[in-house]
């Protein structure tokens, strides 16, 4: 469940460490600045483990050529068999 809590940018300003904290507690603290959002201030979250390039997936098009690249065939030569392809 995401919680959302608005404060006034001045209310930041007077107890930045309170509504830091408040932000990690409600998931999202939006700053505003006479009465219109101005800013979000999110709790961190630790980023996935692992190099997240290897872990996408690929469309199936860019997957057939990763795998022809990987078998040592010439680059040049599958960009020109794409051009002929109609």
């Amino acid at each position: 469940m995401c919680l959302m809590r608005k404060i006034s940018i001045r209310d930041l300003h007077d107890e930045t460490g309170k509504w830091v904290r408040e932000a990690a507690r409600v998931d999202e603290l939006v700053v505003t600045e006479r009465g219109r959002p101005i800013a979000t201030i999110i709790p961190y979250r630790e980023p996935p483990s692992g190099n997240p390039f290897k872990m996408r997936k690929l469309r199936p098009g860019y997957a057939e050529l990763l795998g022809r690249l990987r078998g040592g065939t010439d680059s040049a030569a599958i960009v020109s068999e794409g051009r002929d392809r109609p």
